[in-house]
């Protein structure tokens, strides 16, 4: 499965082919380098370990410069492993936008927007309480979350207030629109969890792979 570590920039609008105007993430999805390849016989499994966003090797832990100059890699900030990475690589390669081409679907991964402490009505979409006749401040509020004498607690995965935003979401079969190789840029039709500067992980799409998407 193909794959890139990149960076969300924003969003923004581009006319496609037919003149149509099409909403559109902007990702920089390289450079990538590629610090391991391992093996069904060496490790049991086949995946390839890309690096992305140079680092300092002072400001990097020293087991992991330890593992990236095993493999004569560069320290970088985002290490993201792929399985069953289709193109043929080696350690110490670069690739880039280019592994995926217009047309192609793709699935992005990223931390959506942390949005603090909300109630139920923001977090989980619920009704409230009617607005009228003696409410006495129910307006917002969940209602009874109880049980009665059985089975006497509250039921597990009760939705209430909390935490919202800052988890991890998957975008599923999201068309690239653009690729601009001078700039390693991915222009990917919709929205994508998280904010500007975000890393993001930009795969190929489980539901529609390359192939049946190159063969159109």
């Amino acid at each position: 499965m193909l794959g890139l570590l990149g960076i969300k920039l924003g969003q923004t609008r581009v006319y496609d082919d037919k003149g149509i105007l099409r909403p559109v993430t902007v990702v920089l999805a390289g450079p990538n380098r590629v610090l391991q390849c391992k093996t069904q016989e060496s490790d049991g499994y086949n995946a390839v370990q890309l690096g992305f966003d140079d680092q300092k090797e002072q400001r990097v832990t020293k087991p992991l410069l330890g593992h990236i100059k095993k493999h004569n890699g560069v320290a970088v900030k985002k290490i993201q492993e792929f399985r069953d990475f289709t193109l043929a690589v080696k350690p110490g390669d670069v690739i880039g936008a280019t592994v995926f081409a217009k047309g192609d679907f793709v699935d992005a991964i990223g931390v959506t927007k942390g949005r603090g402490f909300e109630g139920v009505m923001k977090r989980h979409n619920f009704r409230g309480g009617d607005a009228s006749h003696g409410s006495k401040g129910w307006r917002r509020r969940p209602g009874a979350i109880g049980q009665r004498l059985f089975p006497g607690t509250v039921m597990r995965g009760m939705r209430m207030p909390g935490h919202m935003g800052q988890v991890k979401r998957t975008v599923q079969s999201l068309e690239v629109i653009q690729v601009r190789e001078a700039e390693n840029l991915l222009l990917i039709f919709g929205a994508i969890p998280g904010a500007k500067g975000d890393y993001v992980v930009i795969r190929e799409s489980k539901k529609h792979p390359k192939v049946a998407a190159t063969s159109k």
